[in-house]
């Protein structure tokens, strides 16, 4: 078994830490001046990141001023599932202690942006208040639980949200450090020993890295399954649930120019049976808690272990960690990526509406109050929201006689419904970067529009635009929005300039590749126009783009490059 001795900085801090106390009390205390790297680094175990306005850094440097520091807080909430009235407390701590907007995560969680020091610990003790928490929405530990968030009242889809929940509080952090710190619990206090031992699960040092669960059926792989630590797919016959396939070793995290970093998806390991569901998923974060690489955070992450072991390796120590052997993975059908957008029936009366929101921002821009009117209609007719892993949101439990008014209130605002959205701006994911990530090298969410403007343009050139296709932009290589699944990828590389991905199909079973590096924001549309050509000329029927680029092979889509970006030859004198 590998050592979990701390043998980093970052080992230390969480060892140290007291069950993730620290000296978080002490410097919350202190609203003037930012946390230190200790603090830093155990705030994300509390749902918050501590970073500064990017925008304004420069300025207020040469005027000799401190950067304006702020936080980034993220709501754990398993499957996306919310109640009417916490939604609405959410929406009121946006305006009271935030930025005025609310941001859904790729991964079915709420973010807010722009918090300051002053008003943390209200914040979250305002969403604590709502029923929810914070903790373990970020660090070296099991973060958010997503599924499918289809409200369906069928067996499966009441099974998927079930079983997230379950999961969701089976692997949260034992520690009673949040509470004292963010909900006015009994302080500890220093010389005294904590009260509550090591964590059972995570140990004193918890992770090497983060951990992600998701649980999703072929039918629907909206989640993106394959790209966390642990994917669960249940298996069903007959109406019954047989047990659950365990994919495990997904991540998307790589380093520009470093090989020995790289996206992985999930492979077949295990199959479990159901009733182990639990203690199962609990040993693989036992495998990673034991074996993860606790020197290099580069190379830390489970898909490592699993890549460079293997699948059998990986199920022999499950099977050790459970106490009963267990079989291979059994057989899966193909995966499907169902649109969620529009209007769909539950099953049981009732209606469900997908609204697209765009990069996750729920706001009131100039041409569409997308959050007032979001506000009204949860007020007026007590829908429950549910985040979608596309970053927009449903309303769920709308009764037939409320969907003629509540579209009224949405056009009435301006919010352009799914209808209206051609697939490059609907199936377009894009993460915060610029100005509130500090590991941002360039723009995303900020240039969502132009991007998908210029690829939706070259599109309609050659008659594709109404082709689905992924589209997945991020500030940087760490892959928030899943960028190395999509049928394109485009990756910050530096300021104004992207690294730019194809191959990876729809449904996201398949990794894409490398196109071309170094692109700057505004060729990006150009880069593309070629490849979009040769796809109109030369696809299979129902073949999507990223299928395209897959079969045809990068060396063909680099001449097609080639030849579109040679120097043409002047003309004879």
């Amino acid at each position: 078994m590998a050592t979990i001795e701390p043998i980093s900085k970052a080992e230390a801090v969480k060892q140290n830490s007291r069950q993730l106390r620290g000296h978080l009390a002490r410097d919350l205390a202190d609203p003037a001046n930012p946390f230190d790297k200790e603090g830093y680094s155990l705030l994300k175990f509390h749902g918050v990141y501590q970073g500064y306005d990017r925008d304004s850094a420069t300025q207020l440097k040469q005027r000799g001023e401190s950067k304006l520091w702020q936080f980034m807080v993220r709501v754990r909430i398993p499957g996306g599932r919310l109640k009417a009235a916490q939604y609405l407390a959410l929406d009121a701590i946006a305006d009271r202690w935030a930025d005025g907007t609310l941001r859904v995560t790729a991964r079915q969680s709420i973010q807010f942006h722009g918090v300051v020091k002053a008003g943390l610990k209200v914040a979250i003790g305002e969403i604590n208040r709502a029923l929810l928490t914070t903790l373990a929405a970020c660090g070296d530990v099991v973060r958010t639980v997503t599924t499918s968030p289809a409200p369906i009242r069928d067996p499966v889809h009441q099974r998927l949200e079930s079983d997230a929940r379950r999961l969701s509080a089976h692997l949260l952090p034992s520690t009673r450090a949040y509470h004292e710190i963010w909900v006015d619990g009994e302080q500890w206090r220093a010389g005294e020993a904590p009260e509550d031992p090591p964590d059972a699960l995570y140990g004193a040092c918890y992770l090497p890295r983060k951990f992600k669960v998701g649980v999703a059926t072929p039918e629907d792989n909206t989640i993106d399954v394959l790209t966390n630590d642990l994917a669960i797919v249940p298996l069903w016959e007959d109406g019954r649930l047989t047990g659950y396939n365990f994919l495990i070793g997904g991540g998307h995290g790589m380093t520009h120019n470093n090989p020995k970093t790289y996206p992985r998806l999930a492979s077949p390991v295990a199959f479990v049976e159901a009733g182990d569901l639990l203690e199962a998923a609990a040993a693989v974060v036992k495998l990673h808690r034991d074996w993860g690489d606790r020197v290099n955070r580069r190379h830390a992450r489970l898909k490592y272990v699993v890549a460079e072991r293997g699948e059998t390796w990986a199920r022999e120590r499950l099977a050790e960690y459970l106490g009963k052997p267990l079989e291979p993975a059994r057989p899966l059908p193909p995966f499907a990526v169902p649109d969620h957008l529009g209007w769909h029936p539950q099953g049981d009366g009732k209606f469900y509406l997908g609204v697209p929101v765009a990069s996750g921002r729920i706001d009131d821009g100039d041409g569409s109050r997308l959050r007032s009117a979001l506000r009204a209609i949860i007020t007026e007719f007590g829908c429950d929201p549910i985040l979608m892993p596309s970053q927009d949101i449903i309303l769920s439990e709308v009764r037939p006689e409320h969907i003629a008014p509540i579209e009224a209130m949405l056009r009435a605002h301006g919010v352009r419904l799914n209808a209206e959205l051609l697939p490059a701006e609907r199936w377009a994911l894009a993460c915060p970067a610029l100005p509130t990530c500090g590991l941002a090298l360039t723009e995303a969410e900020r240039v969502r529009a132009d991007i998908v403007g210029q690829i939706g343009e070259r599109l309609a050139r050659y008659g594709l635009e109404h082709e689905r296709l992924s589209i997945r932009i991020t500030g940087c290589p760490n892959g928030c929005a899943r960028p190395y699944n999509g049928d394109i990828g485009i990756v910050g590389r530096m300021p104004g300039y992207y690294a730019l991905f194809v191959g990876g199909d729809f449904a996201g079973t398949r990794l894409n590749a490398l196109l071309a590096d170094r692109v700057a924001l505004a060729d990006i549309g150009a880069t593309f126009d070629p490849l979009f050509a040769f796809y109109a000329a030369e696809r299979a029927a129902g073949e999507g783009f990223g299928d395209f680029c897959h079969r045809v092979g990068m060396t063909a889509l680099q001449q097609r490059l080639a030849h579109r970006f040679a120097p043409r030859p002047h003309a004879a004198d």
